[in-house]
Protein backbone atom coordinates (compact mmCIF):
# COMPACT_ATOMS: atom_id res chain seq x y z
CA UNK A 1 0.00 0.00 0.00
CA UNK A 2 1.30 3.90 -0.96
CA UNK A 3 0.92 7.00 1.31
CA UNK A 4 -2.35 8.78 -0.15
CA UNK A 5 -3.26 12.55 0.88
CA UNK A 6 -2.39 15.27 3.46
CA UNK A 7 -2.70 15.58 7.02
CA UNK A 8 -4.02 19.05 7.29
CA UNK A 9 -5.61 19.13 5.16
CA UNK A 10 -7.93 18.48 4.95
CA UNK A 11 -9.62 18.50 5.43
CA UNK A 12 -11.44 16.55 2.39
CA UNK A 13 -7.68 15.58 2.24
CA UNK A 14 -7.35 15.00 5.73
CA UNK A 15 -11.35 13.18 6.16
CA UNK A 16 -10.66 11.03 3.93
CA UNK A 17 -7.25 9.26 4.65
CA UNK A 18 -5.62 7.56 7.94
CA UNK A 19 -3.50 4.79 7.93
CA UNK A 20 -3.77 1.53 10.05
CA UNK A 21 -0.61 0.37 10.33
CA UNK A 22 1.01 0.90 13.67
CA UNK A 23 4.29 2.72 14.51
CA UNK A 24 7.41 0.90 13.82
CA UNK A 25 9.25 -0.03 17.65
CA UNK A 26 11.60 2.80 18.03
CA UNK A 27 15.19 2.26 19.66
CA UNK A 28 15.27 6.27 20.37
CA UNK A 29 12.53 8.54 20.89
CA UNK A 30 11.25 10.09 17.38
CA UNK A 31 11.82 13.50 16.86
CA UNK A 32 8.93 16.23 15.58
CA UNK A 33 10.70 16.17 12.45
CA UNK A 34 10.59 12.38 12.02
CA UNK A 35 7.09 12.19 13.28
CA UNK A 36 5.88 15.09 11.15
CA UNK A 37 7.38 13.02 7.97
CA UNK A 38 5.80 9.92 9.18
CA UNK A 39 2.47 11.63 8.87
CA UNK A 40 3.39 13.41 5.45
CA UNK A 41 4.64 9.92 4.47
CA UNK A 42 1.99 7.30 6.01
CA UNK A 43 1.09 4.45 3.64
CA UNK A 44 -3.29 4.45 2.89
CA UNK A 45 -3.60 2.67 -1.07
CA UNK A 46 -3.23 3.07 -4.35
CA UNK A 47 -6.47 4.76 -4.63
CA UNK A 48 -9.30 5.93 -2.31
CA UNK A 49 -13.17 7.18 -3.20
CA UNK A 50 -15.84 8.77 -0.54
CA UNK A 51 -19.14 9.57 -0.94
CA UNK A 52 -19.91 12.44 1.54
CA UNK A 53 -21.53 15.08 3.83
CA UNK A 54 -20.87 18.51 4.64
CA UNK A 55 -22.56 20.53 6.34
CA UNK A 56 -22.12 24.37 6.83
CA UNK A 57 -23.37 25.72 10.23
CA UNK A 58 -23.37 30.05 11.02
CA UNK A 59 -23.20 31.85 14.47
CA UNK A 60 -26.82 31.00 14.50
CA UNK A 61 -27.15 27.75 14.04
CA UNK A 62 -28.19 27.95 10.42
CA UNK A 63 -27.22 24.92 8.33
CA UNK A 64 -26.36 24.56 4.96
CA UNK A 65 -26.13 20.80 3.51
CA UNK A 66 -23.75 19.74 0.77
CA UNK A 67 -23.01 16.00 -0.76
CA UNK A 68 -19.87 15.37 -2.48
CA UNK A 69 -17.97 12.68 -4.25
CA UNK A 70 -14.31 12.30 -4.34
CA UNK A 71 -11.37 10.39 -5.57
CA UNK A 72 -8.15 10.27 -5.32
CA UNK A 73 -4.92 8.53 -6.48
CA UNK A 74 -1.19 7.85 -5.35
CA UNK A 75 0.89 8.14 -8.44
CA UNK A 76 4.34 7.63 -6.38
CA UNK A 77 5.70 10.44 -4.67
CA UNK A 78 2.40 12.72 -6.39
CA UNK A 79 -1.09 12.79 -5.04
CA UNK A 80 -3.92 13.41 -7.43
CA UNK A 81 -7.39 14.65 -6.43
CA UNK A 82 -10.90 15.25 -7.58
CA UNK A 83 -14.15 16.33 -5.90
CA UNK A 84 -17.27 16.86 -7.35
CA UNK A 85 -20.08 18.30 -5.43
CA UNK A 86 -23.73 16.59 -6.45
CA UNK A 87 -26.07 18.62 -4.62
CA UNK A 88 -28.07 20.85 -3.22
CA UNK A 89 -28.75 22.64 -6.93
CA UNK A 90 -27.02 25.96 -6.80
CA UNK A 91 -23.60 23.99 -6.24
CA UNK A 92 -24.09 20.67 -8.21
CA UNK A 93 -21.60 20.50 -10.76
CA UNK A 94 -18.69 22.16 -9.01
CA UNK A 95 -15.32 20.68 -9.21
CA UNK A 96 -12.31 20.53 -7.57
CA UNK A 97 -8.39 19.25 -9.21
CA UNK A 98 -5.69 18.77 -7.20
CA UNK A 99 -2.07 18.00 -9.19
CA UNK A 100 0.86 17.83 -7.14
CA UNK A 101 4.33 18.18 -8.74
CA UNK A 102 7.63 16.53 -8.34
CA UNK A 103 8.77 20.06 -6.98
CA UNK A 104 6.67 19.59 -4.16
CA UNK A 105 4.10 22.34 -5.26
CA UNK A 106 0.64 21.77 -5.99
CA UNK A 107 -1.62 22.60 -8.60
CA UNK A 108 -5.29 23.46 -8.30
CA UNK A 109 -8.67 24.14 -10.19
CA UNK A 110 -11.72 24.94 -9.96
CA UNK A 111 -14.59 24.11 -12.02
CA UNK A 112 -18.24 26.78 -11.99
CA UNK A 113 -20.83 25.06 -14.17
CA UNK A 114 -22.54 28.36 -14.35
CA UNK A 115 -19.69 30.13 -16.16
CA UNK A 116 -18.53 26.79 -18.25
CA UNK A 117 -14.74 27.17 -17.55
CA UNK A 118 -12.47 26.09 -15.17
CA UNK A 119 -9.85 28.60 -12.78
CA UNK A 120 -6.73 28.26 -11.44
CA UNK A 121 -6.07 28.65 -8.13
CA UNK A 122 -3.18 30.71 -8.18
CA UNK A 123 -0.86 31.41 -4.78
CA UNK A 124 -1.96 34.68 -3.88
CA UNK A 125 -5.39 32.66 -3.36
CA UNK A 126 -4.88 29.79 -1.49
CA UNK A 127 -5.73 31.53 1.64
CA UNK A 128 -9.26 32.36 0.56
CA UNK A 129 -11.96 30.01 1.66
CA UNK A 130 -13.16 26.69 -0.69
CA UNK A 131 -16.10 26.84 -1.82
CA UNK A 132 -17.69 28.59 1.35
CA UNK A 133 -16.63 25.84 3.90
CA UNK A 134 -14.48 26.60 6.92
CA UNK A 135 -11.14 25.41 4.52
CA UNK A 136 -9.12 27.05 2.67
CA UNK A 137 -7.43 25.91 -0.70
CA UNK A 138 -4.11 25.97 1.70
CA UNK A 139 -5.88 23.36 3.62
CA UNK A 140 -6.55 21.02 0.70
CA UNK A 141 -3.58 20.37 -0.19
CA UNK A 142 -0.24 18.42 1.94
CA UNK A 143 2.76 20.88 3.49
CA UNK A 144 6.11 20.12 2.66
CA UNK A 145 7.75 18.98 6.01
CA UNK A 146 10.88 21.14 5.19
CA UNK A 147 8.87 24.42 4.85
CA UNK A 148 7.68 24.39 8.70
CA UNK A 149 10.07 24.22 11.56
CA UNK A 150 8.74 20.80 14.05
CA UNK A 151 9.42 20.79 18.13
CA UNK A 152 7.49 18.14 20.10
CA UNK A 153 6.02 19.43 22.73
CA UNK A 154 5.20 16.29 24.97
CA UNK A 155 1.59 14.72 24.52
CA UNK A 156 -1.74 14.42 25.35
CA UNK A 157 -4.55 11.59 25.26
CA UNK A 158 -7.65 12.83 22.62
CA UNK A 159 -10.72 10.92 23.00
CA UNK A 160 -8.39 8.34 24.80
CA UNK A 161 -5.80 7.86 21.69
CA UNK A 162 -2.19 9.01 22.95
CA UNK A 163 -1.00 11.65 21.04
CA UNK A 164 2.10 13.66 19.82
CA UNK A 165 1.74 17.78 20.22
CA UNK A 166 3.73 19.14 17.29
CA UNK A 167 3.84 22.74 16.54
CA UNK A 168 4.89 23.77 13.25
CA UNK A 169 6.15 27.27 13.07
CA UNK A 170 6.29 28.42 9.46
CA UNK A 171 9.74 29.06 7.67
CA UNK A 172 10.50 32.88 6.66
CA UNK A 173 9.93 31.94 2.68
CA UNK A 174 6.99 29.42 3.56
CA UNK A 175 4.42 30.88 1.28
CA UNK A 176 1.44 30.41 3.86
CA UNK A 177 -1.34 32.00 5.76
CA UNK A 178 -0.42 30.92 8.73
CA UNK A 179 2.11 31.53 11.14
CA UNK A 180 1.73 28.23 13.32
CA UNK A 181 0.06 25.17 13.42
CA UNK A 182 -0.03 22.86 16.10
CA UNK A 183 -1.09 18.89 15.99
CA UNK A 184 -2.23 16.54 17.90
CA UNK A 185 -1.15 13.18 16.31
CA UNK A 186 -2.29 9.52 17.24
CA UNK A 187 1.37 8.02 18.77
CA UNK A 188 0.48 4.31 17.12
CA UNK A 189 -1.02 5.76 13.55
CA UNK A 190 0.03 9.35 12.99
CA UNK A 191 -3.39 10.68 12.45
CA UNK A 192 -3.90 14.39 13.46
CA UNK A 193 -6.93 14.14 15.58
CA UNK A 194 -6.82 17.32 16.47
CA UNK A 195 -4.96 20.62 14.83
CA UNK A 196 -4.54 24.04 15.60
CA UNK A 197 -4.31 27.19 13.41
CA UNK A 198 -2.43 30.33 13.66
CA UNK A 199 -2.65 33.18 11.48
CA UNK A 200 -0.02 35.57 10.19
CA UNK A 201 -0.78 37.96 13.57
CA UNK A 202 0.01 35.55 15.69
CA UNK A 203 -3.82 34.55 16.80
CA UNK A 204 -5.37 31.08 17.27
CA UNK A 205 -8.62 31.27 15.15
CA UNK A 206 -9.02 28.03 13.96
CA UNK A 207 -9.42 24.46 14.96
CA UNK A 208 -9.75 21.25 13.10
CA UNK A 209 -10.77 17.84 15.08
CA UNK A 210 -11.41 14.54 13.79
CA UNK A 211 -14.86 13.54 15.70
CA UNK A 212 -15.26 9.62 14.49
CA UNK A 213 -13.03 7.03 12.49
CA UNK A 214 -12.86 3.51 12.37
CA UNK A 215 -11.16 0.49 10.32
CA UNK A 216 -12.26 0.51 6.28
CA UNK A 217 -10.62 -2.32 4.18
CA UNK A 218 -7.84 -2.30 7.32
CA UNK A 219 -6.64 1.35 6.88
CA UNK A 220 -8.25 3.56 9.67
CA UNK A 221 -10.52 6.51 8.01
CA UNK A 222 -11.97 9.72 9.32
CA UNK A 223 -15.82 9.45 9.14
CA UNK A 224 -16.46 12.46 10.37
CA UNK A 225 -14.39 15.78 10.97
CA UNK A 226 -14.55 19.24 11.66
CA UNK A 227 -13.29 22.82 10.71
CA UNK A 228 -13.95 25.75 13.10
CA UNK A 229 -13.49 29.08 12.76
CA UNK A 230 -13.20 30.90 16.13
CA UNK A 231 -13.63 34.23 14.53
CA UNK A 232 -16.98 33.99 12.58
CA UNK A 233 -17.79 31.58 15.06
CA UNK A 234 -18.85 28.91 11.78
CA UNK A 235 -18.66 25.05 11.21
CA UNK A 236 -17.84 22.82 8.61
CA UNK A 237 -18.77 19.06 9.43
CA UNK A 238 -17.76 16.57 7.13
CA UNK A 239 -19.20 13.34 7.29
CA UNK A 240 -18.46 9.67 5.21
CA UNK A 241 -21.25 8.06 3.64
CA UNK A 242 -19.29 5.14 2.14
CA UNK A 243 -15.31 4.66 1.59
CA UNK A 244 -13.81 2.36 -0.62
CA UNK A 245 -10.13 1.89 -1.62
CA UNK A 246 -7.54 0.26 -4.28
CA UNK A 247 -10.43 0.33 -6.87
CA UNK A 248 -7.81 1.07 -9.81
CA UNK A 249 -9.20 4.36 -10.86
CA UNK A 250 -8.51 5.59 -14.02
CA UNK A 251 -6.15 8.07 -15.07
CA UNK A 252 -8.39 10.11 -16.77
CA UNK A 253 -11.06 10.77 -13.66
CA UNK A 254 -7.99 13.24 -12.68
CA UNK A 255 -7.45 15.65 -15.58
CA UNK A 256 -8.83 19.15 -16.44
CA UNK A 257 -11.47 17.34 -19.49
CA UNK A 258 -12.51 15.43 -17.07
CA UNK A 259 -13.07 18.39 -14.67
CA UNK A 260 -15.38 20.00 -17.12
CA UNK A 261 -17.17 17.10 -18.11
CA UNK A 262 -20.32 17.40 -16.28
Amino acid sequence: MKKIFPAAAAALLLFMTISTAPADAQETPLTAREIAQKVYDRELGDDITTIGSMALISRNGRTRLRKFTSHGKDYGPVIKQLVRFTTPADIAGTGFLSLEKDDGTTEQFLYLPALGRTRRIVSSQKNRSFVNTDFTYEDMQRRPVDDWHHTLNGSEAINNTDCFIITSTAKTVTDTAYSQIKSWIAKDFFMPLKVEFWNRKGKHYKTYQVQTFKDIQNIMTETEVMMENLEKNHKTIIKSISVTYNQNLADKIFSKRHLEEW
